[in-house]
Protein backbone atom coordinates (compact mmCIF):
# COMPACT_ATOMS: atom_id res chain seq x y z
CA UNK A 1 0.00 0.00 0.00
CA UNK A 2 1.49 2.90 -0.96
CA UNK A 3 1.57 6.85 1.06
CA UNK A 4 -0.84 8.03 -0.97
CA UNK A 5 -2.99 5.16 -0.38
CA UNK A 6 -3.12 5.29 3.19
CA UNK A 7 -4.04 9.16 3.09
CA UNK A 8 -6.83 8.70 1.17
CA UNK A 9 -8.06 6.03 3.48
CA UNK A 10 -7.61 8.43 6.17
CA UNK A 11 -5.10 6.22 8.18
CA UNK A 12 -2.37 9.04 7.89
CA UNK A 13 -4.28 11.43 9.95
CA UNK A 14 -5.64 8.77 12.51
CA UNK A 15 -2.01 7.67 13.08
CA UNK A 16 -0.98 11.27 13.61
CA UNK A 17 -3.38 11.88 16.21
CA UNK A 18 -3.01 8.38 18.01
CA UNK A 19 0.81 9.01 18.11
CA UNK A 20 0.49 12.67 19.71
CA UNK A 21 -2.07 10.92 22.35
CA UNK A 22 0.76 9.01 23.17
CA UNK A 23 3.46 11.30 22.93
CA UNK A 24 1.10 13.73 25.31
CA UNK A 25 1.09 10.98 27.96
CA UNK A 26 4.62 10.42 28.50
CA UNK A 27 6.01 13.62 30.24
CA UNK A 28 3.36 12.63 32.97
CA UNK A 29 4.13 8.80 32.64
CA UNK A 30 7.87 9.50 33.11
CA UNK A 31 7.37 11.70 36.53
CA UNK A 32 5.40 8.93 37.75
CA UNK A 33 7.45 6.27 36.66
CA UNK A 34 10.83 8.34 38.28
CA UNK A 35 8.85 8.50 41.66
CA UNK A 36 7.85 4.75 41.74
CA UNK A 37 4.10 4.91 41.53
CA UNK A 38 1.60 2.64 40.53
CA UNK A 39 1.25 3.89 37.12
CA UNK A 40 3.83 5.05 35.24
CA UNK A 41 5.95 5.32 31.76
CA UNK A 42 3.92 2.47 30.08
CA UNK A 43 0.28 3.38 31.67
CA UNK A 44 -0.24 7.34 30.97
CA UNK A 45 0.41 7.13 27.23
CA UNK A 46 -1.66 4.41 26.50
CA UNK A 47 -4.70 5.33 28.57
CA UNK A 48 -4.21 8.49 26.43
CA UNK A 49 -3.87 6.48 22.95
CA UNK A 50 -7.02 4.37 23.78
CA UNK A 51 -9.16 7.56 24.90
CA UNK A 52 -8.36 8.90 21.07
CA UNK A 53 -8.66 5.75 19.86
CA UNK A 54 -12.05 5.40 21.52
CA UNK A 55 -13.44 8.79 20.53
CA UNK A 56 -11.97 8.14 16.75
CA UNK A 57 -13.82 5.44 16.61
CA UNK A 58 -16.80 7.28 17.83
CA UNK A 59 -16.53 10.38 15.56
CA UNK A 60 -17.83 7.76 12.28
CA UNK A 61 -20.71 9.62 10.59
CA UNK A 62 -22.85 7.06 11.14
CA UNK A 63 -22.82 7.32 14.60
CA UNK A 64 -25.22 10.21 16.22
CA UNK A 65 -24.71 12.26 18.77
CA UNK A 66 -26.78 10.39 21.46
CA UNK A 67 -24.01 7.05 20.20
CA UNK A 68 -21.17 9.60 20.66
CA UNK A 69 -21.73 10.60 23.58
CA UNK A 70 -22.45 7.27 25.60
CA UNK A 71 -18.66 6.37 23.97
CA UNK A 72 -17.37 8.94 25.63
CA UNK A 73 -18.99 8.64 28.83
CA UNK A 74 -18.01 5.24 28.87
CA UNK A 75 -14.24 5.80 28.18
CA UNK A 76 -14.24 8.50 31.26
CA UNK A 77 -15.77 5.55 33.50
CA UNK A 78 -13.84 3.07 32.24
CA UNK A 79 -10.50 5.61 33.22
CA UNK A 80 -11.93 6.28 36.07
CA UNK A 81 -12.23 2.52 37.11
CA UNK A 82 -8.48 1.90 36.52
CA UNK A 83 -7.29 5.15 38.04
CA UNK A 84 -9.53 4.11 41.27
CA UNK A 85 -7.22 1.19 41.20
CA UNK A 86 -4.23 2.99 42.21
CA UNK A 87 -5.81 4.69 45.03
CA UNK A 88 -4.74 2.85 48.59
CA UNK A 89 -5.54 3.91 51.90
CA UNK A 90 -3.35 2.75 54.64
CA UNK A 91 -4.04 3.49 58.05
CA UNK A 92 -4.32 7.30 58.55
CA UNK A 93 -3.17 7.99 54.79
CA UNK A 94 -4.64 7.51 51.35
CA UNK A 95 -2.06 7.37 48.99
CA UNK A 96 -2.43 7.22 44.72
CA UNK A 97 -4.86 10.21 44.31
CA UNK A 98 -2.41 12.41 42.07
CA UNK A 99 -2.03 9.03 39.76
CA UNK A 100 -5.53 8.52 39.62
CA UNK A 101 -6.38 12.06 38.47
CA UNK A 102 -4.01 11.88 36.55
CA UNK A 103 -4.88 8.88 34.41
CA UNK A 104 -8.27 10.95 34.21
CA UNK A 105 -6.36 13.63 32.39
CA UNK A 106 -5.38 11.73 30.44
CA UNK A 107 -8.72 10.37 28.31
CA UNK A 108 -9.60 14.52 28.48
CA UNK A 109 -6.14 14.55 26.50
CA UNK A 110 -6.81 11.66 24.38
CA UNK A 111 -10.41 13.27 24.19
CA UNK A 112 -9.21 16.82 23.17
CA UNK A 113 -6.32 14.64 20.31
CA UNK A 114 -9.46 13.11 18.83
CA UNK A 115 -11.58 15.96 18.18
CA UNK A 116 -8.68 18.24 16.86
CA UNK A 117 -8.04 20.25 19.91
CA UNK A 118 -4.56 19.83 19.97
CA UNK A 119 -4.19 23.62 22.33
CA UNK A 120 -5.94 21.58 24.86
CA UNK A 121 -4.62 18.54 24.92
CA UNK A 122 -1.14 20.25 25.19
CA UNK A 123 -1.96 22.46 27.83
CA UNK A 124 -3.57 19.70 30.05
CA UNK A 125 -0.61 17.44 29.26
CA UNK A 126 1.79 20.59 30.43
CA UNK A 127 -0.15 21.13 33.51
CA UNK A 128 -0.64 18.21 34.72
CA UNK A 129 2.98 17.48 34.23
CA UNK A 130 4.20 20.72 36.00
CA UNK A 131 1.30 20.05 38.94
CA UNK A 132 3.29 16.78 39.57
CA UNK A 133 6.26 18.42 39.37
CA UNK A 134 6.06 21.30 41.09
CA UNK A 135 3.38 20.79 43.43
CA UNK A 136 5.28 17.64 45.01
CA UNK A 137 8.13 20.18 45.43
CA UNK A 138 5.58 22.12 47.65
CA UNK A 139 4.09 19.77 49.63
CA UNK A 140 7.71 18.57 50.37
CA UNK A 141 8.60 22.33 51.38
CA UNK A 142 5.05 22.70 53.79
CA UNK A 143 5.71 19.49 55.47
CA UNK A 144 9.28 20.29 56.18
CA UNK A 145 8.32 23.74 57.53
CA UNK A 146 5.60 22.52 59.70
CA UNK A 147 7.60 19.76 61.47
CA UNK A 148 10.26 22.32 62.16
Amino acid sequence: MTLSALEGAGLVPVACKILLAYGLGLPTGWERFKHDRSAGLRTFPLVSLASCAFLLVAAQPNLDAAAQSRILVGVMTGIGFIGGGSIIKEADSVHGTATAASLWNMGAIGAAVAFGNYGLALLLSGMNYLTLLVMSYVERKVKKDANA
